[in-house]
């Protein structure tokens, strides 16, 4: 399997990369500060999408996820890709965020529109395989990678967090995990209550161990 370098939880780096892959300045990254109403409120609307970070379990993944239910077939209008490249997570979520919100403008002849345009009729198998062979967008994910506050790991340095994103597509709540064979469907919802809805979601992966703390919550939302 390829590896990239890990993208870090930065809004910052976030929305700067987002305008390398050509999404409109009028869209970026932001921090969710709590799960409490007050705090989700705060939030620039509307949200396009939450995008979560947590330490990596299998058995903690398998028990929310055992609670909702795969979607077998994609929905239509949902774009989902399959991940093949080890540490791409956060790019990952980036384009489940992005490519299932078609009202965010992305520019034409882009690194994120030429690959939507190569991808948008393929399977989510060929989707990821697509994304290994893409230099622009390899280029656009390493460059940023470098630009965050903490230390970059190595290539082959172990990584134990792992970025999903929560999207309303057609009145349902929809986890993308590109290492899921499919998106994960969590009820239904609407666009006014997507983050609530989603965060819903997170409490029940971070209730699976009360003393872990390494949990991000990030929103796309309008930039302010």
């Amino acid at each position: 399997m390829d590896s990239w370098l890990p993208l870090e939880s930065n809004p910052e780096v976030l929305s700067s990369y987002m305008g390398k892959l050509g999404v409109s300045p009028l869209w970026s990254i932001v921090d969710i500060f709590g799960m409490d109403d007050e705090l989700l409120d705060m939030v620039p609307k509307p949200v396009k999408s939450l995008i979560f970070l947590y330490p990596c379990s299998a058995d903690k993944e398998k028990e929310v996820t055992d609670e909702a239910k795969s979607t077998g077939s994609l929905p239509e209008g949902l774009f989902f890709t399959r991940q093949y490249i080890h540490n791409a997570c956060g790019t990952i979520a980036l384009i489940h965020a992005l490519l299932n919100n078609p009202d965010i403008e992305i520019e034409e002849g882009s690194v994120l529109k030429n690959y939507y345009n190569d991808a948008k009729n393929l399977s989510p198998e060929e989707r990821g395989r697509l994304l290994t062979k893409n230099v622009e967008f390899v280029k656009a994910h390493e460059e940023n990678a470098q630009e965050g506050q903490t230390a970059t790991p190595g290539l082959n340095d172990p990584v134990f967090h792992h970025f999903v994103a929560f999207v309303h597509v057609a009145g349902k709540l929809y986890e993308l995990n590109g290492s899921k064979n499919a998106p994960i469907v969590h009820g239904d919802t609407t666009a006014e209550k997507m983050l609530k809805d989603a965060v819903k979601v997170c409490q029940k992966y971070i209730a699976q161990d009360p003393t872990e703390v390494r949990f991000t919550l990030l929103g796309l939302a309008p930039t302010q």
